[in-house]
C-alpha cells in the first residue's frame, strides 16, 4: 500500500551537540550529499563566508550560531529525510528540547579535541529518558584531539551511552590518514588537498591488500589492526533492536568541514535509524499508520519572511495523511481550520505542498490561532503531552526607544512572544511589561528582531526577580488569597494568557510566602496554559 511505503520511507531526526562542534557544518554536509545543495557555505571559527544553509536568521549570519531550530528536507537513496537543525547554545535549549518532542532520532555530534561537553550532556539526559535512538558522530577528526579509545570512553562514562564503534579512524590529527568503515567494510583514504569535494572510498576486501599498504603506509595499517582486534574484543556487536530501544548506540568517525566519514555516517544511519514512531497522548497512544491524520505544533516562527510578515507553525505529522484545503481540528479551539498553502521546507525556502505524510514537518501560515503544543486532528479530541514550557530565569523591563513606534514595538512583542522565545508579563501595579527568558542571549536576539523584523527600537532594563511563579487558588474569595494579593501587589502579574503571576523578589520571599499561604498552589512551569 501506498500510505504504508510513504511511511517507511521516512527519517525524521534532530542534530544536537555543544556549540561549535560543527552540527551545522555536518547538517550542510549531509545536504550536499543528498544532491539538496551543490556547495557548502564553510562554517568556520565563527566567522560564516557564505551562510550555512541552515542558519537563515541575519542574526545567526552575524554571530555564526544557530538561535532557532530550522527544518531541512531532502531525498536520498529512495528515502525522505527531514532534518531538524537545532541551537547548541544553552540560552535557547528550551527551543531544542520542544523540537526533541518531534524527532524519532538523534545525531548526537562530539568535537574530537573537547570531547563530551556540559551541554551535549544535557541534550543527550533528555534523550536517554524518552529513549530517543542516537547515533554518535565524532567530528574534526583532522585536528589535533583525544585517542578515539579516550573519546569512546568518554562518551560512556560522562553520558551514560553503550557505543559501539561502526567506523574507525586511521591516524588521528595531522597524522589521519583516512577511515575504515566496520559498516560496510571499506576503507576512505583522506587527501587534505581537495577539501571542498567529496572523498572517494575504496573498497577492500582484504586488510592485508597490498595496495591498501601503499595508500596508507605500513606503520598505520598495523596500528589500525591492532585498535580493531581491541575494538573485537572490547565493544558490543552493533545490534538494531537494541539501538532502537535507545540502549546501543553506534558511533562514527569523521570530518564534516572535509566531507569526511559523512557519506558513511548517512548511509548506515537511513538502513537503521526508526521510520515514524507512535506517539503519546491525554488518551492513548496514536500510531503513525492510522489512517486519521494527527499532528502537534512543535515551534512557531514569526516573519519567515519580514516582506511577507508572515508566522509559521511547524506542525509534526503523527498519523494520517494531512491534505491541503481539508479542514482539521483545533482540539484547544474547538473549531475547524483550513489550510490553502502549507509548507514543506528547505531552509528559508519553502513550497507548498498538496499531501503530507507521518514524519513529515508541515508549515502552516498563522494569524495567532497556534500556540507552542497545540493539537490538530481529523475530529478526535486528543491532546499530545510532553511540550515543555520552563519558568524563566532573568528578566527586564522593556522599554519604548521609539515612540512613534509603539504599534510596531507591540505587535513584534507579541507575535515573538508566541514562539516561545521569550514571556511577557504585565506588572498589576502600574501596567510596565517585564520579558522573562530562559538565557541571557535571548534579550539581544528579540532586540535585535523588533528593530529588524518590525523597524521597532527597545532598551531594556534591569528588574531583580528570582523567580516566576503561577498563583491559584480554588477559592479566590479567601481572605488569606485576598490578603496575599495586597500585600505583594507590586510583585504580582498578568502573563499573556492573563494567568496571574508572582514575580518574587528571592528565593527567601517565595520561601516564606509558601509558609505563610498554604491555600496557594505556586506552580513553577505553565504548563497549564
Amino acid at each position: 500500500m501506498e500510505f504504508q511505503r510513504e511511511i517507511q520511507r521516512r527519517r525524521t531526526f534532530g542534530i544536537i551537540s555543544h556549540p561549535d562542534a560543527g552540527k551545522t557544518t555536518l547538517t550542510e554536509k549531509l545536504l550536499l550529499y543528498g544532491g539538496a545543495i551543490q556547495e557548502a557555505g564553510a562554517v568556520k571559527s565563527n566567522k560564516i563566508k557564505k551562510g550555512a544553509t541552515s542558519d537563515f536568521m541575519e542574526i545567526e549570519r552575524q554571530r555564526g550560531i544557530s538561535v532557532a531550530t530550522s527544518v531541512l528536507a531532502f531525498n536520498y537513496k529512495e528515502k525522505k529525510i527531514n532534518i531538524l537543525d537545532t541551537p547548541g547554545h544553552k540560552d535557547f535549549a528550551e527551543d531544542t528540547y520542544r523540537t526533541l518532542t518531534a524527532v524519532d532520532s538523534v545525531i548526537v555530534v562530539i568535537d574530537v579535541a573537547k570531547g563530551v561537553e556540559e551541554q551535549t550532556e544535557k541534550l543527550v539526559e533528555v534523550c536517554r529518558m524518552r529513549k530517543i535512538p542516537m547515533i554518535v558522530f565524532i567530528n574534526k577528526l583532522d585536528r589535533e584531539g583525544k585517542d578515539a579509545f579516550d573519546l569512546l570512553d568518554e562518551v560512556e562514562t560522562t553520558l551514560g551511552l553503550r557505543v559501539t564503534p561502526m567506523s574507525f579512524p586511521i591516524g588521528m590529527g595531522y597524522n589521519f590518514k583516512g577511515i575504515y568503515n566496520l559498516w560496510s567494510q571499506n576503507i576512505q583514504i583522506f587527501n587534505s588537498a581537495d577539501k571542498q569535494k567529496i572523498a572517494t572510498t575504496v573498497g577492500y576486501d582484504s586488510l592485508d591488500d597490498q595496495g591498501l599498504n601503499a595508500a596508507v603506509g605500513q606503520q598505520a595499517m598495523d596500528e589500525l589492526k591492532e585498535s580493531l582486534e581491541l575494538v573485537e574484543g572490547v565493544y558490543p556487536v552493533f545490534d538494531q533492536k537494541e539501538y532502537l530501544e535507545g540502549n546501543l548506540q553506534p558511533v562514527f568517525f569523521g570530518s564534516a568541514l572535509n566531507n569526511f566519514g559523512v557519506q558513511e555516517l548517512l548511509d548506515c544511519f537511513i538502513e537503521i535509524a526508526p521510520p515514524p514512531l507512535p506517539k503519546s497522548t491525554d488518551k492513548r497512544v496514536i500510531q503513525p499508520d492510522e489512517s486519521e491524520f494527527s499532528g502537534f505544533v512543535f515551534k512557531i516562527h514569526a516573519n519567515m519572511d519580514p516582506k511577507h510578515r508572515d508566522r509559521l507553525a511547524f506542525v509534526k505529522i503523527v498519523s494520517g495523511t494531512f491534505k491541503r484545503n481539508t479542514p482539521y481540528f483545533h482540539v484547544r479551539h474547538q473549531k475547524k481550520l483550513k489550510f490553502s498553502s502549507p509548507n514543506a521546507f528547505f531552509a528559508e525556502k519553502k513550497e507548498v505542498v498538496d499531501e503530507s505524510f507521518p514524519g513529515d514537518i508541515v508549515g502552516l501560515h498563522d494569524t495567532g490561532n497556534f500556540k507552542i503544543g497545540d493539537t490538530l486532528t481529523a475530529g478526535e479530541q486528543i491532546q499530545y503531552k510532553g511540550i515543555p514550557s520552563f519558568s524563566p530565569e532573568h528578566f527586564r523591563f522593556i522599554n519604548n526607544a521609539d515612540p512613534m513606534k509603539a504599534k510596531q514595538l507591540s505587535k513584534g512583542i507579541d507575535q515573538l512572544m508566541d514562539e516561545g522565545v521569550a514571556q511577557l508579563f504585565t506588572l498589576n501595579l502600574n501596567g510596565r511589561k517585564v520579558i522573562g527568558t530562559v538565557g541571557a542571549l535571548q534579550f539581544e536576539v528579540i532586540q535585535y528582531r523588533l528593530e529588524h523584523e518590525y523597524t521597532a527600537k527597545c532598551t531594556f532594563e534591569n528588574f531583580n526577580v528570582h523567580k516566576a511563579c503561577w498563583i491559584s487558588c480554588e477559592d479566590e474569595e479567601n481572605k488569606n488569597f485576598l490578603d496575599f494579593l495586597q500585600v505583594k501587589q507590586k510583585f504580582l502579574a498578568k502573563d499573556k494568557q492573563g494567568q496571574l503571576v508572582y514575580l518574587a523578589d528571592s528565593a527567601f520571599s517565595l520561601q516564606m510566602a509558601q509558609q505563610k499561604y498554604p491555600e496557594i498552589t505556586f506552580h513553577f512551569t505553565s504548563e497549564l496554559h
